[in-house]
């Protein structure tokens, strides 16, 4: 009998154990999958979204809402066109039921994104993944977030206040790098005899990323990364910065007028730079409606979109700073998962900080910074056409047919 019993005590605790360990498993116990994927970096993800079926251990031994909040409609149609979808693309295949996460616009309204954010954390959110309108907002959702014990990424712009905040963008450096490079390339192959430059910068009243990409193409140009230059800043290929102006708040028709009142006042401006595809349209509607031809002044931008594409096949505009948004998608979906399982991201995933601008409120804070691309007539098919990123037929229609076989977009 004592063995019997013995034999029976031991079935029932092996049993015990089983029914534990599933039970463990379906409530979101560690297990074996609940692990970062080896070798999770910004490089992992790709048009696929294949990696990010690599997540659903994650996913299951998390718990809470991942609120996603995105600025607004209408100054970027790419957060309807792109962002939301790719980024509930991201979140189901990571495993995301429909009511574990919600994507919300705030539709350019700061209180809107500030109420926005206080439903999903009495929802139950443990991250909120928001792309702040200002830095003003930017801060009040981080505080009560941080009240809350709420994990915070900035998406595509950057929160420098408060703890548990991370960024996931582009490196907004290096994007100001790749205008500034393509701008002096672009001096030299359309033959700008001493380049007198004129230099319009974005919202860096209301946007911190504006600053980084100042100081990415003032350092490529001028080798010095101060914004704004002073006037008369020269290099030692023979450049001379004429004036350093921001557009307030990105506006493109006060761009527009920034450069219309400098390039009345100093016609000798042979050479530009933009900060963004709207802003050199701006300049470009100018220069066009003084006469000048294409491939004589020199833009540049960034955002690759139709508008700017079609002013880059014309000779109008050098190029632009493409920025997949496939990929910031799956980047802000694997890092909220990482953290709504409360495992620590890895350093590949982690691989930079952002700062605010010098003399501003706010703290270094955790990055995960993706590569950005430099997109002219050479490589636009294979990017943003390949991508889908841009319309072809729409394009071809604006830029003209052969403008578009000259490019091998077909």
């Amino acid at each position: 009998m004592g063995k019997l019993r013995s034999l029976t005590l031991m079935a029932c605790l092996g049993a015990i154990a089983i029914v534990a360990a599933a039970c463990g498993n379906s409530t979101g116990g560690t297990s074996a999958s609940a692990t970062v994927p080896a070798g999770l970096s910004v490089t992992s993800f790709d048009q696929s979204f294949s990696v990010m079926a690599q997540l659903k251990g994650l996913h299951d031994a998390g718990t809470g809402l991942v609120g996603v909040i995105l600025p607004d409609t209408t100054s970027s149609t790419r957060y309807v066109n792109f962002d939301a979808p790719y980024l509930k693309q991201a979140l189901d295949a990571a495993g995301y039921k429909s009511n574990e996460y919600k994507i919300d616009n705030a539709g350019g309204d700061p209180a809107q994104e500030l109420n926005l954010a206080t439903a999903d954390i009495t929802a139950g959110a443990k991250v909120l993944v928001f792309d702040p309108i200002n830095s003003n907002v930017g801060g009040q959702i981080q505080q009560l977030a941080q009240g809350k014990g709420v994990k915070t990424i900035s998406y595509d712009r950057a929160t420098f206040t408060g703890t548990n905040v991370y960024y996931v963008s582009f490196d907004n450096v290096q994007v100001g790098k790749l205008i500034g490079d393509g701008f002096q390339k672009c001096v030299t192959d359309w033959g700008v005899s001493s380049p007198k430059v004129f230099e319009l910068d974005g919202g860096q009243d209301t946007d911190p990323n504006a600053v980084s990409f100042a100081q990415g193409y003032n350092k490529s140009i001028w080798g010095d990364a101060t914004t704004p230059l002073a006037a008369g800043k020269t290099n030692s290929t023979g450049y001379t910065l004429v004036a350093e102006k921001i557009a307030p708040g990105w506006d493109n028709a006060a761009g527009q007028t920034v450069f219309q009142q400098q390039y009345t006042a100093n016609p000798s401006i042979n050479a530009t730079v933009e900060a963004n595809d709207g802003l050199a349209n701006a300049a470009i509607t100018v220069l066009k409606n003084k006469g000048v031809a294409a491939k004589k002044v020199p833009t540049t931008g960034q955002d690759a979109t139709e508008q700017g594409m079609a002013n880059v096949l014309k000779g109008y505009q050098c190029g632009s700073v493409y920025k997949a948004v496939y990929l910031e998608a799956q980047d802000a979906v694997a890092l909220a998962t990482i953290l709504r399982a409360g495992q620590t991201p890895p350093s590949a995933l982690l691989n930079g900080t952002t700062s605010p601008p010098s003399g501003a409120a706010g703290s270094q804070q955790p990055a995960s910074l993706l590569v950005p691309i430099w997109v002219t007539p050479a490589n636009m098919n294979s990017t943003v056409i390949k991508d889908k990123f841009v319309d072809k037929t729409q394009l071809c229609t604006d830029a003209g047919a052969a403008a578009c076989s000259a490019a091998g977009i077909s």
